[in-house]
């Protein structure tokens, strides 16, 4: 059984008064235990729940690997929880537009010499916009998902939301819903953002579910056992071509076989010889040179950003606002400034980030903890 408390929980994250029989809910169910756990909550919590499950990619190369989603054996597993939950559930082929929106995407940045974030290009446009739209079109309320975040109302009677850390930093994925606009923050519901991974796995076993124990699923869940610089070989031969890896004065110290093999910040698998340890410091994909330089060569205090989805209270000018940046989603927030430079927002790192690499996210927070309201981020520029 679920606690009552919890359900009231559930009902307070929805927001919507009345009976919530009344209430339809669409879930975004990928067959994995977060977002079933999702569902059986709002099942439990009274709510006309519908379950949407999206068919991403090619099943030939999901079924033949554990722990990715929405493919394959995952489809068949989202499937067979809605029956168990009672509740109908739909599967929506999204395979082309996954394919231009996400790993054309995905190759095209790579081949720049970034470092992309796929899932934040499938949260902004796949999930949260494309899925939303046909939530609306069933004339669903809200659309709740297995997120590890919190979307609290605001105070003011507004009807606006707005979206916080979770509870359990460890499972925290605010850094990958960076990009989720206003609109759709006001639409979206996220009812794991109290509970624990541990609880959530206990409630699943409470409900005999199946997907209880089932492993988590992959960050880039389109590529074939996490290589994806053979992706990117088969879809664009033609864009991986080997050079030269140089130093910082440019002089010549090895060669390559495609930039796409490397990172800002990589240290290992350089196949260079020498004294001091080298990184990557920058990737040159017009003359498909890796430089490389001292460790000390990676610090950067000043983070242009591009493409920024700002939610805080105060519009962006000259004038430095404190915020708190978060340049890679294994690193806790760090104290910043945000400005508009002209007409290019960027970030002020006070001590310095190591590491910090174009494609990537610069996400951005009122602090550090849980419960941190999140003000939005935008993707790494070159400097």
């Amino acid at each position: 059984m679920i606690a009552q408390g919890l359900i009231d929980g559930v009902r307070e994250t929805v927001g919507i008064a009345g009976d919530p029989s009344g209430v339809r809910v669409v879930c975004a169910m990928s067959g994995g235990v977060d977002s079933t756990v999702t569902a059986a909550l709002l099942k439990h919590a009274g709510f006309d729940v519908v379950g949407i499950t999206l068919q991403l990619y090619d099943h030939g190369e999901a079924v033949r690997r554990k722990g990715a989603c929405c493919a394959g054996q995952d489809i068949h597993d989202a499937r067979r929880a809605a029956s168990a939950l009672g509740i109908p559930h739909y599967v929506l082929d999204f395979e082309s537009r996954f394919r231009e929106a996400v790993i054309d995407q995905f190759v095209e940045s790579y081949l720049a010499g970034e470092t992309p974030i796929p899932c934040v290009t499938c949260n902004r446009t796949v999930k949260f916009a494309d899925l939303l739209e046909r939530s609306r079109e069933l004339d669903a309320a809200v659309l709740a998902t297995g997120h590890y975040v919190e979307s609290r109302a605001r105070p003011d009677g507004s009807g606006r939301r707005d979206m916080f850390t979770p509870a359990d930093l460890s499972r925290d994925q605010s850094y990958f819903l960076f990009a989720t606009t206003q609109p759709q923050l006001d639409y979206l519901r996220f009812p794991l953002g109290t509970l624990s991974k541990a609880e959530t796995r206990a409630i699943a076993a409470s409900l005999d579910l199946d997907v209880a124990a089932k492993p988590d699923s992959q960050d880039i869940c389109f590529v074939p056992e996490g290589d994806y610089a053979e992706l990117i070989r088969k879809l664009r031969p033609e864009g991986v071509a080997p050079g030269d890896i140089v130093d910082m004065e440019g002089r010549v110290l090895g060669r390559h076989e495609g930039i796409v093999n490397y990172t800002i910040g990589q240290r290992r698998g350089l196949g260079i010889a020498g004294g001091e340890p080298l990184y990557v410091v920058r990737i040159d994909a017009a003359s498909r040179r890796v430089v490389v330089g001292p460790r000390e060569a990676l610090k950067q205090t000043e983070i242009p950003v591009s493409d920024l989805n700002w939610l805080g209270d105060r519009p962006l000018s000259a004038e430095p606002q404190p915020v708190h940046a978060r340049i890679r989603s294994t690193r806790p927030p760090v104290p910043a400034e945000i400005r508009l430079a002209g007409d290019i927002p960027a970030v002020t790192v006070r001590g310095g980030e190591y590491g910090v690499s174009p494609g990537q996210a610069c996400v951005l927070y009122e602090g550090e903890g849980p419960g941190m309201r999140v003000l939005g981020g935008g993707f790494i520029a070159r400097a």
